[in-house]
């Protein structure tokens, strides 16, 4: 078994209810096994978050740099969503 590290950890009012509520339904065994998640939940988003940065921003801005006159204006973006967000409802 993995060495584990305590810690004390102190939530606002609305979060421990979170976590009562989930204990008291056996979600978890324990507010050791949630917080466990939750912190593995970060670290994926995190990784998500850095793929994207890698994979997508960095690439993007690069080609940006290359050719701006292939930016697209704010307002003209901002339109095409809204656009696109209408015709999907």
């Amino acid at each position: 078994m993995a060495a584990k590290q305590q810690f004390s950890v102190t939530l606002p009012p609305d979060m421990a209810e979170v976590v009562e509520e989930k204990l008291r339904r056996g979600e978890y065994d324990s507010a050791s096994e949630l917080m466990s998640e939750g912190v593995q939940a970060l670290l994926e988003r995190d990784a998500s978050l850095e793929t994207w940065l890698r994979d997508v921003v960095v690439p993007g801005h690069a080609e940006y740099l290359a050719d701006p006159s292939k930016a697209v204006p704010a307002e003209e973006l901002l339109a095409r969503l809204k656009a696109r967000r209408a015709a999907g409802r």
